[in-house]
């Protein structure tokens, strides 16, 4: 009785569960019930006005059936017919009785009609040219149709990252760079500008580095030492503009980062839940149909042919898993430890090197040879490139002894190389952090040592600039001397070696690891170095036909293909990640280090965020009120207490879906065993 009554009726037509009213199956339902429902309506109506007010619930209830008939007719009605799951020759009937019914329509109705249908094609057709618009759009267009959707994918990423730091850059430059120009200020802080004869390898270093010339510009943080704007019908407050704008590009590169993962959240909730069901979408569903070309279709094939062969392996080894002794247990789980083990003192050894290496920059060593100056410049980027290069190789060396599934190797390889490089970031700015700290009369005066580091800000800045810029040459340079040369000895060589080295992949993780690395990067350094995201956007838009060019020319699509590649998911979920990572010291910079004296625009506070009390209590009484109200506790813990209240209710509607589309699978089981030959109930 418990399931009858989750999926029929009672005798009034209304569902006796109204989870069933959001469902499709119930609105087929009832669309295929709709002629024998108004039959059986106009009966149970003559049959009403006999039985007298015995019967007046169950009119209600007709009424209501009636009702609700019509609220499920009248959106169908409403449809452009094209968009009508109907054959051509119902279409055109529909055509013709809609314009018949037009005719007995007011005038006021007809025009309401004709404006409904031109605001419809005008929507649509502004659709079209924004979509015609779209960055890359031909060019994503024939990656797709030459690689198919995974490669695709990691394209679309490019685009979204260029579109983010686009969107910071036009935050930044409105509201701190361009009041700056309008109205300019002179910045007086000492900067390391060189004096006299410069060499033209000097000039080079300093491009590179953001030092000398570089320094006292819109790059950095310190150029923009101004506390107000004074234009002619109000006065503008810099400090505060610069603190709303950086939590500004960090909110709004949240919600865009979650809206576009919702998406991909929900198909892989639902392509996970269910193995068979896995098994079935690749075997029917799983061929790409915008692939043209013979080779790609050929590595499509092996592709969906490996991931049923990574399917039964994975199978297998649950089997494997389940059948294990105590025995193989202890000693499968003591060789995890051991190896974790290693690979916890190859972490701890390259952030010791990057530490170290930050250390060893920081000091000032007097060179005369252009070469190592540059090195000495770069020596923090150039460890933290090497390590990022080398612990990807040992972790696929060692995961193979780990005796993991296939999916869940990848997946703990890539959670592996994630934190190798976003960790190292974090290495770096603690590592400075202590540099800058330091004080040879403990405590310090200013709260830093202000004698070596008079802005500490720009040299911050400085450093994610180095990062950023050391990051694409290395891109470049990668794909010109490594991928370029090895597909020409490939494709000219006949040696065994050149075989078994082969031709370059085109691995879709370590690629968005690349650019998800520049990004925490840019997210973190765009309050120090308020270009960065315009730098950003350029380097981005540089390495899309670099990535673009290798591709077509250098390398091949993956024969061991990634499972979240034909969706943003995974990408977006790393560059969450890295999003969080990236909040972590910009909101320590901004609460609790205190800012420096000699240049920024928070010259006379002694944190950035004490801007933001201090705007406040000079607003009116009542808007001062509200804003405190709004950021009190009592607010705050009404605030999280209606929240958790409704995420609990989501969960608890989730949890009913999932019931319900549960025992829906166990009728569609039940409807195939009763249809099979020689099936006898009992």
């Amino acid at each position: 009785m418990e399931l009858d009554s989750v999926f029929y009726t009672d005798r009034s037509g209304i569902p006796s569960n109204l989870l069933l009213d959001q469902l499709p199956s119930y609105q087929s339902l009832l669309y295929r019930r709709k002629p024998a429902a108004s039959g059986s309506t106009k009966r149970r109506s003559s049959s009403r006005t006999r039985s007298g007010s015995s019967n007046s619930v169950k009119f209600g209830q007709t009424t209501l059936v009636r009702q609700y008939e019509e609220k499920q007719r009248s959106p169908t009605l409403r449809r452009p017919i094209r968009e009508l799951a109907k054959p051509m020759a119902e279409k055109r009937s529909d055509k013709l009785e809609r314009l018949e019914q037009a005719k007995d329509l007011s005038g006021w109705s007809q025009w309401r009609q004709s404006t409904r249908r031109t605001l419809r094609r005008l929507r649509e057709e502004s659709a079209e040219l924004l979509s015609n618009l779209q960055l890359w759009r031909g060019d994503i267009h024939v990656i797709e149709g030459m690689f198919g959707t995974g490669i695709l994918s990691y394209f679309s990423f490019l685009r979204f990252l260029v579109l983010l730091n686009f969107v910071m850059f036009l935050l930044m430059f409105s509201f701190v760079i361009l009041p700056i120009v309008v109205a300019p200020v002179c910045s007086n802080y000492p900067s390391t500008t060189r004096r006299g004869l410069v060499l033209f390898q000097q000039h080079i270093t300093d491009l590179l580095s953001g030092e000398g010339f570089l320094e006292q510009t819109y790059l950095f943080y310190g150029y923009y030492k101004v506390q107000a704007i004074n234009f002619s019908q109000f006065t503008y407050n810099l400090p505060l503009a610069y603190l709303l704008v950086t939590i500004a590009y960090l909110f709004l590169s949240l919600i865009w980062i979650v809206k576009r993962s919702a998406s991909g959240f929900k198909r892989n909730l639902v392509q996970d839940e269910d193995r068979f069901q896995s098994f079935c979408n690749k075997i029917f569903a799983g061929w790409d149909f915008c692939i043209v070309d013979e080779n790609t279709a050929r590595l499509k094939r092996s592709s969906l042919h490996y991931e049923l062969k990574t399917d039964l392996e994975e199978e297998r080894i649950k089997q494997k898993i389940a059948h294990r002794t105590q025995k193989e247990k202890c000693r499968i789980y003591m060789l995890r430890l051991i190896l974790n083990g290693f690979v916890i003192a190859v972490l701890a050894a390259c952030f010791y090197a990057i530490y170290v290496a930050t250390n060893f920059s920081q000091n000032r060593h007097i060179l005369v040879n252009f070469i190592l100056d540059l090195i000495n410049e770069y020596l923090p980027s150039i460890v933290i490139t090497l390590a990022n290069f080398v612990t990807p190789l040992m972790f696929s060396f060692i995961i193979q002894y780990e005796d993991y599934s296939p999916a869940f190797e990848i997946r703990f390889t890539l959670m592996r190389c994630v934190f190798m490089r976003l960790a190292s970031i974090c290495v770096l700015l603690v590592s400075l952090w202590g540099q800058i700290t330091s004080c040879k009369e403990s405590p310090c005066v200013c709260g830093y040592n202000h004698v070596l580091y008079p802005c500490w800000e720009s040299r911050v800045g400085q450093e994610m600039y180095k990062l950023m810029i050391f990051d694409f040459i290395i891109i470049g340079a990668v794909t010109v001397f490594v991928e370029f040369p090895r597909k020409l000895i490939v494709n000219y060589c006949d040696c065994g070696l050149a075989r078994w080295w082969g031709q370059q992949e085109f691995a879709i993780p370590n690629n968005v690891l690349e650019i998800v690395y520049g990004q925490t990067i840019c997210w973190i350094g765009t309050f120090y170095c308020p270009l960065l995201p315009a730098i950003c956007t350029i380097k981005y838009f540089i390495i899309f036909y670099i990535k673009k060019v290798s591709l077509v020319n250098n390398c091949r699509p993956a024969t061991r293909p990634f499972r979240a590649s034909s969706s943003n998911f995974f990408f977006l979920a790393v560059l969450l990640i890295g999003l969080a990572l990236a909040c972590i010291p910009v909101l320590l910079s901004v609460a609790q280090i205190q800012c420096s004296k000699a240049c920024g625009p928070f010259v006379n506070y002694t944190t950035s965020w004490e801007v933001l009390p201090r705007a406040v209590d000079k607003l009116p009484a009542g808007a001062r009120s509200f804003l405190l109200a709004i950021s009190s506790e009592a607010f705050a813990v009404s605030f999280f207490v209606i929240t958790f209240l409704a995420m609990f209710y989501v969960i608890a509607l989730a949890g009913a879906h999932k019931r319900v589309i549960d025992q829906l699978r166990e009728q569609l089981a039940m409807v195939s065993l009763h249809n099979l030959p020689g099936f006898t109930p009992l």
